[in-house]
Formats: C-alpha cells, sequence, structure tokens
C-alpha cells in the first residue's frame, strides 16, 4: 500500500475504532493481536511498557512530588531513592520530610538550615544513634583514678569534672555557690576567692546548689534573673542571686509536712522547671504558673501529688517496679535515670524506656551525691553534635571514678 493511501486508511480506522464501546475496542485490539507477528508483539511490549509505567516524580511537578513524599515513612522514602538517580534527586531534594523525619526521633531541628541534603544526612545519623540506643550499644566506659579517699560528690560543667560537697557557678556574676555539711549555703567571689555571704535555713546537709537563669515569667521573679536552689534532705531551697548578695529565701518546697519522705540530692533546674527525687518518685513544679502538669509513667502507676505546703502544684512519677530508681537529668524530650545495676534513657514523648546501660557496683553516699549526670542539652533532643562526652559519673568503692561517655557515631 502507498504512503498516501496507508495514511487515509489509517484516519478512517481510527475514526471507526474511537466510535466503537471499550468492549469493542477490546475485541478489535485482541484480533489485531492475533494477527500479529512476533515483530509486531516485540514492538507492542516495548511501547505498553513506557505508558504504562509512567515516571510520576519526573512528571510531575516538585511542588506536587513534596506533597505526595509527605504521606511515606522515612524508610519507604530511603528505599525509594533507590529507584533512580532522578528519585534519589527529587527525594532528597525535600527537606520539610527529612526534617520531620528527624523530629520524630527526638532530633533538635534549625529550621534556618534549608539545605535538604544536610537534613537526609542527619536523618541517617539519627537513625543510626537511636538503633545504638535501642541495641544498648550507644555509650562505652572509662575510669579516673587519683582520689586516696572517699569522694563524697561530683559536678560536672563546660567539659570539666569536679569533686568538692556540691558547687555551681556563674562566669557572668563572677560567683560560685557551694553547699555543706554545716547546713549553709556560701556564696563565692570567683576573681577573689572570697567568702561573699553565707545562707542560713537548712537543718540538714546541703547535698545540692544549683544556680541557673530564670526562663519564664511568675510572681516573684522575671525571665534573665538568676536562681539559687539549694536543696538537703527534706527541702528545697529559692532564693534570689544577683548583683545584691544579700538576699532572703523566696520559698521552701518539700513533698511531705511530717519529713516522711526523704529527697535524693538528684535536682534539676532548667529555667522553667524543677524537677527532683525521692525513694517514691519524681516531683516536677512549673516555675512560672504553677499550675499542675502532665503526668507521664515511666513504668506502670501516675500519681498525682499538691504542694500544700506552698501551693506549688507538682506530679509524682511513681515507678514501684524498679527499685531504688533516681533521676538523674530532664529535658523535653528524654530524662536519664538509674538504679542500682542500671543507667536508664526514657522517651517522654512515650513514655517508655528506650534504652539501658549496665553500671558497676558504685557506693551510694546516704548524705552527699556521689553520682551525676554529664552533658544535659541532648536531654531535650539530639543533633548530631550533643550526644558527645560524658553522660554519667559515679564514684567507687576503691576512690575512683566510672565514667559513662557517648561512643563516636559509627
Amino acid at each position: 500500500m502507498e504512503r498516501k493511501d496507508f495514511e487515509t486508511w489509517l484516519d478512517n480506522i481510527s475514526v471507526t475504532f474511537l466510535s466503537l464501546t471499550d468492549l469493542q475496542k477490546n475485541e478489535t485490539l485482541d484480533h489485531l493481536i492475533s494477527l500479529s507477528g512476533a515483530v509486531q508483539l516485540r514492538h507492542l511490549s516495548n511501547n505498553l511498557e513506557t505508558l504504562l509505567k509512567r515516571d510520576f516524580l519526573k512528571l510531575l511537578p516538585l511542588e506536587l512530588s513534596f506533597y505526595l513524599l509527605k504521606w511515606l515513612d522515612p524508610q519507604t522514602l530511603l528505599t525509594c531513592c533507590l529507584v533512580s538517580k532522578q528519585w534519589n534527586k527529587v527525594i532528597s531534594a525535600c527537606t520539610e520530610v527529612w526534617q520531620t523525619a528527624c523530629k520524630n526521633l527526638g532530633w533538635q531541628i534549625d529550621d534556618s538550615v534549608q539545605d535538604a541534603l544536610h537534613w537526609k544526612k542527619v536523618y541517617l545519623k539519627a537513625i543510626l544513634r537511636m538503633k545504638q540506643l535501642e541495641d544498648h550499644e550507644a555509650f562505652e566506659t572509662s575510669s579516673l583514678i587519683g582520689h586516696s579517699a572517699r569522694v563524697y560528690a561530683l559536678y560536672y560543667r563546660d567539659g570539666l569534672l569536679c569533686t568538692v560537697f556540691s558547687v555551681d557557678y556563674s562566669d557572668e556574676l563572677d560567683i560560685l555557690v557551694s553547699g555543706s555539711a554545716d547546713f549553709a549555703v556560701k556564696v563565692w567571689a570567683l576573681s577573689a576567692g572570697t567568702c561573699l555571704n553565707t545562707l542560713t535555713g537548712h537543718t540538714e546537709w546541703v547535698t545540692k546548689v544549683v544556680l541557673q537563669k530564670c526562663k519564664v515569667k511568675s510572681l516573684l521573679h522575671s525571665p534573665g534573673d538568676y536562681i539559687l536552689l539549694s536543696a538537703d534532705k527534706y527541702e528545697i531551697k529559692i532564693w534570689p542571686i544577683g548583683r545584691e548578695i544579700n538576699c532572703k529565701c523566696l520559698k521552701t518546697l518539700s513533698v511531705s509536712e511530717d519529713r516522711s519522705i526523704c529527697l535524693q540530692p538528684r535536682l534539676h533546674f532548667d529555667g522553667k522547671y524543677i524537677v527532683c527525687s525521692s525513694a517514691l518518685g519524681l516531683y516536677q513544679w512549673d516555675f512560672a504558673s504553677y499550675d499542675i502538669l502532665r503526668s507521664t509513667s515511666v513504668y506502670s502507676k501516675v500519681v498525682f501529688c499538691f504542694m500544700i505546703r506552698n501551693s506549688l502544684p507538682c506530679r509524682v512519677i511513681k515507678t514501684p517496679e524498679v527499685a531504688n530508681l533516681a533521676l538523674l537529668g530532664f529535658g523535653d524530650v528524654f530524662a536519664l535515670l538509674f538504679d542500682n545495676h542500671y543507667l536508664y534513657i526514657m522517651d517522654l514523648r512515650t513514655e517508655s524506656v528506650i534504652s539501658r546501660w549496665p553500671l558497676p557496683e558504685y557506693r551510694k553516699s546516704k548524705r552527699g551525691s556521689s553520682f551525676l549526670a554529664g552533658e544535659a542539652s541532648w536531654l531535650n533532643g539530639l543533633d548530631g553534635h550533643n550526644d558527645t562526652g560524658l553522660v554519667f559519673a559515679t564514684s567507687m568503692p576503691d576512690h575512683s571514678i566510672h565514667l559513662v561517655l557517648w561512643k563516636e557515631h559509627g
């Protein structure tokens, strides 16, 4: 058939084919296929694959592709990255997807960084660290040797580990505060090394002092004010510390009027919340509104406790299934706890323990803290940089210091 005659025939049969019903079209195609040879069938197979298997990520606008990708879980996205270079390029460029994946793992996110490839790399780093935590392989141990007598207390700040009863300091105020066995809290001049003031009122050994800037407004202080917390066996005292050294106690917190509940020397204050522990569990006070906080459970029962003496509500996290569980650190995402045998990391969003690390037979001090947490910024969420250095330290019966350290990323 001549080319011109063929084109005319093809136009006519095309018009007729379009006028058929779907069933008639299918029957027509079946008949044509039955009349086709190997060359025609191979041609048909190659073209059908192209028509039916369209690369939607390549064809769709980028914004629409990003919208669709947000519905997939990260593991599926990683698998999709293996489909082709084009898919890997598009998926890796979806910043929101990888930022959300990192947030869901408890990772801190800097929204100012919009490099999508950066966030994909951060996610891969995050998933590795979280797997190490789940497999109890995120830490390593070391020891410090040199003391010739019992270590009553440990103190850690800015990469330095110190032993005195309990100390804290502020470079901005040029002061250091210390708690001691004479029931007193002393305020020292850092540069001069002289005692500026002695704060009294405790009736037991002062086992913990914390100096921190207030981050919230309350009835007694404003954001930016320096606050000193001092704790003994039964009470926590709140002091305003600033340029005026002669200060008076603002509040005294306790968990039992008859002193039937003893506080452990675990005290955490981040400028917004006060958290301490006892044999019964954990206690948390809101430093601004004094409202009851949502209660979370470490293992099973949850008990609400009201601070009647000072009208400060608190929450108690009761842990009956684990004896002698104590608080080390408390953040927005994670909490660090320990007992006689293990160090625990709890995800506060799911209220579950996600990792634990074995501890040696350390020496407990009845009146002084002989164990502490190291770097604490990761408790507000990991970021790929704050999971380094010291996690936990405790004094040992042989006067050495046992250290638990973050293991480097694989």
